[in-house]
């Protein structure tokens, strides 16, 4: 009998961790100059509180000196890691800004706990792509416009008077999010949220999050939001 070539093929093998971090890097350093230069500051600072503190305190002791200089060492490399994070995320909500979709993804990816939303917007304009998004937390209910505020506009107020005549007593905000002078940055809408004064408990927060979802009988006829944990740097023209 002849031998079957016929194989399943395997499936790529992802990226290691360190290959992983290296591609992270050189996507923030493309889209953010500074976080090279915020990285290494946050490496060189823990590291000569390090040499500081032995020279101080373990100056005849090798190895306390060690111990010292090896502390100052690792928290460098912790600061330096977590400032890459936080540019990373930065850069990558900077690559999706002004499409259609980016609030969704950081409703998807960015909220902490407190907070529940959905990467599908509450009510958009088709011809415009303009959107109104919704989270629900403890500071109630908050409206969240995609677009300039010259359009959305009406389109928030529509969405809180759906609120309120189902929810009287439920504080509804909005935010908006576009090219508007006063507008919120995509990467700042997480962090916007969660500075909201808390007004509903959390089985409150439970029982407006259900109520809202009879608002929502349909889908509506657009793409999902962009992850952003997942874009890609472009290559260059």
């Amino acid at each position: 009998m002849a031998r079957s070539t016929d194989r399943t093929p395997k499936a790529p093998k992802e990226p290691g961790r360190i290959k992983q971090m290296w591609q992270v890097f050189k996507m923030t350093r493309r889209y953010d100059s500074r976080a090279v230069w915020l990285m290494a500051l946050g490496f060189v600072l823990p590291v000569a509180a390090g040499v500081t503190f032995a020279l101080i305190f373990s100056r005849e002791n090798v190895f306390g000196l060690v111990m010292w200089i090896l502390a100052g060492v690792l928290a460098g490399l912790l600061a330096a890691l977590i400032i890459l994070g936080r540019r990373a995320e930065r850069a990558a909500y900077k690559q999706i800004e002004g499409q259609p979709g980016a609030v969704g993804a950081v409703l998807k990816s960015s909220l902490r706990r407190s907070w529940t939303g959905s990467e599908m917007p509450v009510a958009v304009n088709g011809r415009t792509q303009d959107a109104v998004y919704r989270a629900v937390g403890r500071g109630g209910v908050v409206l969240i416009g995609e677009g300039p505020k010259s359009r959305t506009t009406k389109m928030l107020e529509d969405e809180r008077r759906k609120v309120l005549r189902i929810l009287p007593n439920v504080p509804v905000t909005f935010l908006s999010v576009g090219a508007d002078d006063d507008s919120v940055p995509l990467h700042r809408v997480a962090a916007k949220l969660a500075r909201i004064k808390p007004s509903l408990t959390k089985p409150e927060v439970l029982a407006v999050s259900n109520r809202l979802t009879s608002l929502s009988n349909s889908p509506l006829p657009i793409p999902k939001g962009i992850d952003p944990l997942r874009v890609r740097p472009q290559r260059g023209r």
